[in-house]
């Protein structure tokens, strides 16, 4: 499963950026977003399809124009959710397209102050809501499962943002609650009445957020103030290990880096599973095409990281390309979608160094750097390419600090678990972008991870599951260093256990 970051920071009230961006349904067979039509200026529904030889797009327009403040969420079926704010109510509505226009089923509504969509859910047929309350927030079902109608499943004392997935059923929820003025990231148990219990507490004090998570791997991304400022910081859940805090995801030259997809299939593998980030605010000092200020373009860049390589590689998004939007299939291909004049739907792909298969990704030890020639395509804002470099930020020899929190077990299992701590090899050129035309027809299948459930017969996803199997250190990378510091945080609370610090 590829897990997509789902952008709660964007607001609606502008009116020239809608508020969910590009969602992509959780099985990645189609995408939504609101396009903004160049002839009447009015946003419309626009769904598309990505698991065919090539990506094209479907207009959804309803009766009358959409406000940039709705919501959509794809549905593994081919129909797209649309959230509106409706006379101070939040309705629901399924989208479908029937011949020239375009189908509407309403679902009903919710009477809450504030109401988000939760990211796609996993299986791609049902569909969930978080709404607030000035002392609560409530977590609703609003299609799937046979409900006529949004269902109250789970009231969680505080305020709950976010939203990630730890399991392929859907029912293990993670939240991240603001509660007594700290932030801390609870997991929701839709199953059992919406019981709740901790699942990241690095210290008492300090504010610990879930970015995301991979059910596959158990690989968690995490934002936390624990080392004394903003860090993003990595773990595995249900590990006893601490959670980490790798100088190479710290801001040099740039403002800020959001993870939005994370590679799927990595089973018991944390350490080797790709992550892509959104990096806003690059400096202008490096390589690549920059404006007279010397700073970047406002466009923002693309990185990928690995916990067993120790490094984010950086290199400029494709040209159009839709921010904070991506999947990475189950080989370590990177798909990017984009909007141009040229190209009204289209899908950039890459493949990294250190993707599945190759000798980087299997820390091979005395292997020659891997090196390929090209450029990124989309080099520069306005041209049809160009010659650019990829910039990496490392940091081999500085020590990564470490939290002494964990995540909790519980129903989640739990084991030691060894970092990854070799040195990494220098930096290596990678391929251009391949445009889909140019990357040719390809098929379906479950390598990709690509299936649609409509109108194909839909293809059985192997469970990956192993059974109770502990998580063991990695012998390609080694154990973990013992240089690196430690700060005397407090243990994280397990689920269902006490407070205790250590």
């Amino acid at each position: 499963m590829t897990a997509c970051a789902f952008d709660t920071a964007l607001t609606g009230g502008v009116g020239d950026r809608p508020r969910g961006g590009f969602t992509i349904a959780s099985d990645r067979s189609y995408g939504a977003r609101l396009a903004l039509s160049g002839e009447t200026g009015r946003w419309y529904p626009e769904r598309w399809t990505l698991d065919g030889p090539e990506p094209y797009a479907v207009p959804l327009p309803a009766a009358q124009p959409e406000e940039p403040d709705s919501e959509l969420l794809p549905l593994a079926d081919g129909q797209v959710l649309i959230h509106r704010r409706v006379a101070g109510h939040h309705a629901f509505s399924l989208l479908y397209p029937t011949g020239p226009g375009t189908g509407e089923r309403p679902l009903g509504a919710i009477d809450r102050a504030e109401v988000s969509l939760l990211p796609p859910a996993p299986g791609g047929l049902c569909a969930f809501a978080l709404g607030r309350g000035p002392r609560s927030t409530s977590v609703w079902l609003l299609f799937g499962g046979g409900v006529l109608a949004p269902q109250h499943l789970a009231e969680v004392p505080g305020r709950c943002t976010g939203g990630s997935w730890l399991d392929r059923t859907g029912r293990l929820l993670a939240l991240d609650r603001e509660l007594d003025g700290r932030t801390k990231t609870v997991v929701v148990d839709l199953r059992r009445g919406g019981e709740t219990s901790p699942l990241l507490q690095i210290t008492e004090r300090s504010d610990d957020r879930l970015l995301l998570a991979d059910p596959d791997s158990g690989l968690l991304l995490v934002r936390s103030d624990a080392p004394g400022e903003q860090r993003l910081g990595w773990g595995v859940l249900g590990s006893t290990r601490p959670v980490r805090f790798p100088d190479c995801l710290r801001p040099a030259g740039w403002s800020e880096a959001t993870p939005f997809a994370v590679q799927p299939g990595q089973v018991l593998t944390p350490e080797v599973c790709a992550v892509a980030f959104r990096i806003d605010g690059r400096g202008g000092s490096g390589t690549g095409a920059a404006s007279g200020s010397g700073t970047w373009s406002g466009r923002p860049w693309v990185g990928v990281w690995r916990p067993a390589e120790r490094r984010l590689r950086e290199f400029p998004a494709p040209e159009g390309w839709l921010p904070g939007a991506g999947l990475w299939t189950r080989d370590g291909e990177l798909r990017l979608p984009y909007v141009t004049p040229q190209v009204p739907c289209g899908l950039a792909r890459v493949r990294p160094p250190g993707a599945a298969g190759s000798a980087e990704a299997a820390g091979a030890v005395g292997s020659a750097p891997r090196s390929s020639g090209g450029s990124w395509v989309t080099a520069a804002p306005g041209g049809t390419g160009g010659a650019t470099s990829n910039a990496t930020h490392s940091t081999a020899s500085a020590a990564e600090p470490s939290g002494s929190g964990s995540f909790g077990s519980g129903p989640f299992g739990s084991g030691p678990f060894g970092s990854a701590e070799a040195r990494w090899r220098p930096d290596d050129t990678t391929g251009p972008w391949r445009r889909n035309d140019a990357a040719g027809p390809w098929r379906p299948d479950d390598a990709t991870g690509a299936r649609r459930i409509a109108p194909v017969t839909a293809v059985p996803e192997p469970s990956g599951r192993v059974a109770e199997a502990p998580w063991r250190p990695d012998d390609a990378t080694g154990p973990w260093a013992s240089g690196d510091t430690a700060a005397p945080w407090g243990r994280a609370r397990r689920p269902g256990c006490g407070g205790s610090r250590g």
